[in-house]
């Protein structure tokens, strides 16, 4: 891992966090967060042919339709998430692993489901080969979560939704956090903080405007879900 490469993807997490700093609210991310971002090495969840890449600001293609979000966007919900080290989290769209690699160095346990078969096969695989333990990978629909682990301490969501997805706020535990995009797919979405209150309801947060590649799968004539506070 080239120290000067990811001490500059540290520099522009940086920059764009103060850039962003009235949307999101801080001035600067978790120090566990950014210790997070330093040690897993991003370029070996790349593509060969895109591995220069790997460390610049900005998201990368790794096939299949799918990209690795730009670092700062994966320190920034992860920030959000607010992860503690007895954690179980679930993340929705392994893509190539990055997301829960980081989010492992953070928790206890990452549950990760990836709706492409292949990714998800080559995802489970890189993690082990890199001696990622505490990370479990299968194949199938995020929308419906992953029910047999359930209730999560929180949920990421790496893709963007068409609207909250209800069976990911029934995984949830109570005062847990959903972290997603909603919106229509390749347009601008808008990175949402939900908060499953003790009563059951949510409390949501508009974050920033992003643009995510969408959430796949056979969930899309579901209702859109209205509970809120």
């Amino acid at each position: 891992m080239p120290m000067a490469d990811v001490d500059e993807m540290i520099r522009e997490i940086e920059w764009e966090v103060a850039a962003t700093r009235r949307y999101i609210g801080k001035d600067a991310l978790s120090a566990r967060v950014m210790a997070a971002m330093r040690l897993v090495p991003r370029d070996t969840f790349m593509p060969a042919g895109v591995r220069q890449l790997a460390y610049a600001n900005m998201p990368v293609s790794i096939g299949y339709g799918q990209t690795v979000s730009q670092p700062y966007i994966v320190a920034l919900m992860t920030d959000l998430l607010d992860p503690q080290p007895n954690d179980i989290i679930l993340e929705i769209g392994t893509g190539s692993g990055y997301q829960a690699a980081v989010l492992s160095q953070l928790v206890s346990k990452v549950y990760s489901t990836e709706t492409i078969d292949a990714l998800a096969d080559q995802a489970a695989a890189r993690l082990q080969q890199l001696s990622y333990m505490n990370i479990e990978v299968q194949a199938g629909d995020g929308y419906y979560g992953w029910a047999a682990h359930a209730p999560y301490d929180g949920i990421i969501v790496t893709a963007a939704a068409p609207h909250i997805p209800q069976p990911l706020v029934d995984q949830l535990k109570s005062g847990a956090r959903l972290v997603l995009p909603v919106g229509a797919p390749y347009a601008e979405q808008q990175l949402m903080l939900i908060e499953k209150t003790s009563d059951g309801t949510l409390s949501m947060k508009d974050i920033l405007a992003v643009v995510f590649v969408p959430l796949t799968g056979a969930h899309h004539d579901h209702p859109v879900l209205l509970e809120s506070q």
